[in-house]
This record gives C-alpha cells, structure tokens and sequence, in this order.
C-alpha cells in the first residue's frame, strides 16, 4: 500500500523534484493551526475571547474572521486528509474527498453567480463596503483594512468621499462635534512622493470644498469601481490564480479518491481468521 507520503495531498511530482515529503507534510499540518492560532490570538488580544458579543457588536467586518475561517477549514482538512492516509481510514478520506469537493463546487457556484447576477453583486459590495465605512473607527483591524484598500486602489468610499457622511465622525451634520466632521480618512488622500512624513491630518475639512477643488486633494472615485477595472486589468493573473486553486483542489480529491481504491484493493486480498488476517493465494 501507498503510505509512505501520510498526507494523501502530497503529489508525487514533488518527490520527481527532490522536495522533502516530511517537510511538506508538516507544513500541511501546521498551516492551518498557524492561521487560526493568528486568529485566536488576535481576538485574545482584542478582548473578544473573554467577551463574546463583540463579534456581534461589531458592525462591519472583523478582518480576523479570515484566519480564523482559513485557519479552521485547512486545520480539518489537513486532520482528515493526513491521519486518514497514515491510519488508512477510508471513512477520512471520504469525508476529505467530500469537504474539498464541497469548497470546490461553491467556489464554482460563486463565480458562475457573480458572472450572471454582475448588477446584485455590484450593490452587495457597495452596501457590505458602507456597512464597513460606518464602523471605520469600531476595530483597528477593520480600519486598517479599510486604509489599506483605498490606498492601493487610490480611492474613497464605496461610491465616492460623500459615503463617510455614513460614519458618526466625518458626516456633515451640524451635530457632529468632531474635528474630523465633513473629512475623509488620511488613506483617500493623494500623497505628495516627495512627502517623507505621512500628514494623517490631510482629508479634514476636505468636503467642505467643491468637488473639483476636491480632486486636488483627495481620490474621488468609489472602490467599488476601481476594484472592477483593477481586476479587468489584472484578469489573466486572477483567473490563473483562480484556475491553479481549482486544480490543486481536484488533484487532492483524486489523490483521495486512488488511496481509498488502493486500500479497498489489498483489504479484498486478505481474510480474517481467528488469529488474524491473511493474505489470500
């Protein structure tokens, strides 16, 4: 029987190349619980852990989810691919055949939806982004998410810098005591190359001007739109990224799939008798 690999994800072109399957092995296992021990203890850091209903609480998203997700989804697969190999468990296998078809076909599902149904996913991501602008200042994680993509996508809310009227501290509304009323976060700001320290104080007061003057000053245009051309952009390189997850996926599951054929195949050779197995002739 194949076990020398344990891991039934390890592919053999691996071995053509000279790689260490041990060291492939062991950073399957390990990934996933490096992920979700990040997660973990980002939220141990956060409070969450010892205060639960701040996952609730929070109004936008908690970029932490993601590891913990990742983290936990690899951890399973990892357990049930690995252990299903080393002890020749068919029921893990199976189990690690299912679960990575499963993820394979809704990542399928998602793209085919998101193709058909462009005009809905558009408004979904303009109402999930607004969702985020409103708790910017809710979650350092989520802020820092939120300035990192209008940086590298040179862009300012969901629409446009009129969306921060949604979060209580840059709106416009006479009420709004804040010092950051009628602004837009530093990220929307155009930076000036030969500025070597970052002025966080940039967009202040930036809404009160016309919205051509604003182009001086700040990005104007919406993420939502700069997301969509960074990708028409950069499709070759998405879909091959797309494509190459795909394959691995299928890979592992045939990979699975062989094993357990193999250990139905040599279980069907040997008989049991009262002291044990025998190799039938």
């Amino acid at each position: 029987m194949r076990t020398e690999s344990s891991c039934v994800l390890f592919p053999d072109v691996f071995l053509v190349h000279g790689l260490d399957p041990g060291t492939w092995r062991r950073l399957q296992q390990v990934l996933g619980a490096l992920f979700l021990a990040i997660g973990l203890w980002a939220w141990g850091e956060k409070g969450v852990l010892s205060n639960i209903s701040a996952l609730t609480d929070l109004g936008g998203l908690d970029p932490v989810w993601l590891f913990v997700v990742v983290g936990g989804i690899m951890s399973v697969l990892g357990f049930a691919g690995c252990i299903g190999a080393l002890r020749e468990n068919t029921f893990l296998l199976k189990f690690f055949s299912v679960f990575l078809g499963l993820i394979f076909f809704l990542e399928l599902a998602t793209g085919i939806l998101a193709f058909v149904f462009k005009d809905w996913i558009r408004d979904q991501l303009n109402l999930f982004i607004n969702n985020n602008v409103k708790a910017y200042r809710d979650d350092i994680d989520l802020q820092n998410l939120i300035d990192f993509a209008q940086e590298y996508w040179s862009c300012c809310g969901a629409r446009g810098p009129n969306d921060w009227n949604l979060n209580i501290y840059f709106n416009c509304t006479d009420v709004n005591p804040s010092r950051e009323r009628c602004g837009v976060p530093f990220s929307c700001c155009v930076r000036d190359p030969v500025e070597d320290v970052l002025n966080t104080q940039c967009g202040y007061d930036v809404r009160l001007k016309l919205e051509l003057e604003q182009q001086g000053f700040i990005h104007t245009k919406g993420c939502v739109g700069q997301f969509e051309k960074w990708l028409q952009d950069n499709l070759i390189i998405v879909a091959g990224i797309f494509v190459g997850i795909a394959l691995l996926q299928i890979f592992g599951i045939c990979l699975a799939q062989n094993l357990v054929s193999d250990i139905k195949a040599v279980k069907a050779n040997w008989i049991k008798h009262d002291d044990g197995y025998r190799l039938l002739k």
